[in-house]
């Protein structure tokens, strides 16, 4: 028998209830439970965050392998730690194929589960995803399409890094990683991609702590040269968060130029300024966006980037209580957000400069939807390049879309 640690058990079955009864986010809580309990030892971090996350991407469907009502599934005054108890004990026999011993499992056993599975169910219970996702994304993809790309999503991502090319090449960080027992292998798809062997702590290597890598995934890395930016440019990230993509471009333009990056959160600008500190960058300039700033700056960018909020459908496999936290609201929401941003932040584009729309989403309607609407709206000034789509069931990367405008002379 597999052994795992009651005490263990207990603190996962906590955390589990601060993702679906407090609504926190599943990697802060898992953050937040290393801090309380530094002398767990490395296979009880592993063993811990890999359960929360498989739980939260699993929930739906352990709760009916648990034996307990579906419509309750994400009834927050109804998830008791003695369901999570069950939700977790149903994971622990899909995983592993053998009870747990809990007594707090008592009567889930390996034939029950078993029976549970066999029971038909509908398609939304078995790939563990609200009724109204699988409805939407059924009636934009095609249910056939969603279906295969649910699958790639319910699975855990591959750890990439980027090589930070203004201090060492790709090769150069898989040898420094491989001296400290970290093994990499090349991505063809993008020129500074790293894939991890397997998962492992990089944030704790001397490597990221010079500046030699950032972790991002190997979709991610593929916007910002979409973007065919040049050295000595002004490019202006507009919604940069915390700044992944800008470092990303001032490595492509070999730190000359000028990069404005905005966002309406100065905390993630504040931590962009401390990352681009560590990789050496300085030509990033930080601003809040606001209606002033997008006056000023009308018609100055060469480049503009629009990694605009969306739904996030096309990282789940990365934040899997994402798709817990969705609501049909909310995606209308974003969906009108999107169209203001594009239709608004475009203005900064010089005449004969070129704008990236991009999202980590999989829908036609916050993707080439978007883009067409904008297009029908003010095609006179700007003309369509080239679009790409990034699936996690093709490519094996998260889900990412961009397409690239120019704006006519």
């Amino acid at each position: 028998m597999i052994k795992v640690h009651r005490v263990l058990v207990s603190r996962l079955v906590e955390a589990l209830g601060d993702v679906f009864v407090g609504g926190y986010y599943a990697d802060k809580v898992i953050e937040r439970h290393f801090k309380a309990h530094p002398k767990w030892g490395a296979r009880d971090r592993r063993q811990f965050a890999e359960a929360v996350y498989e739980v939260t991407r699993w929930w739906r469907w352990y709760w009916h392998l648990a034996g307990l009502p579906d419509v309750e599934s994400l009834d927050r005054s109804l998830i008791s730690p003695g369901r999570i108890w069950l939700v977790w004990g149903a994971y622990w026999i899909d995983f592993h194929g053998e009870s747990s011993g809990m007594p707090e499992c008592q009567g889930l056993t390996p034939e029950v589960v078993e029976r549970r599975r066999n029971t038909p169910v509908s398609p939304a219970i078995r790939a563990s995803v609200p009724d109204w996702l699988h409805g939407l994304a059924s009636a934009e993809l095609g249910e056939a399409d969603w279906n295969q790309l649910i699958a790639a999503l319910n699975l855990p991502a591959d750890v990439f890094l980027r090589a930070n090319p203004l201090k060492n090449t790709r090769d150069e960080l898989a040898a420094t990683l491989d001296a400290v027992d970290i093994a990499s292998s090349n991505v063809p798809e993008a020129s500074d991609a790293l894939r991890l062997e397997r998962r492992q702590n990089v944030f704790a290597t001397q490597a990221f702590r010079e500046g030699l890598f950032e972790v991002q995934d190997a979709a991610s890395q593929q916007i910002v040269p979409f973007l065919q930016i040049q050295p000595g440019q002004k490019v202006i990230d507009a919604c940069a968060g915390a700044g992944g993509k800008t470092l990303h471009m001032a490595g492509l333009m070999g730190n000359k130029g000028r990069i404005l990056a905005l966002d309406i959160h100065d905390w993630k600008l504040k931590e962009l300024r401390k990352r681009a500190a560590r990789n050496q960058v300085d030509i990033v300039e930080t601003r809040p966006i606001d209606p002033k700033t997008l006056k000023r700056l009308r018609g100055t960018a060469d480049r503009l980037l629009l990694d605009v909020p969306c739904s996030g459908l096309g990282v789940l496999r990365r934040n899997p209580d994402a798709k817990w936290k969705l609501s049909p609201e909310e995606i209308g929401r974003l969906r009108v957000l999107q169209a203001g941003i594009l239709t608004d932040y475009s203005r900064m584009v010089k005449p004969g400069g070129k704008m990236v729309y991009a999202t980590c989403s999989l829908l036609p309607g916050e993707n080439e939807f978007q883009v067409e609407a904008f297009l029908r709206e003010c095609g006179g000034e700007w003309e369509f390049e080239e679009q790409r789509q990034w699936r996690p069931d093709r490519e094996g990367f998260d889900g990412f879309f961009a397409a690239r405008l120019r704006k006519r002379p």
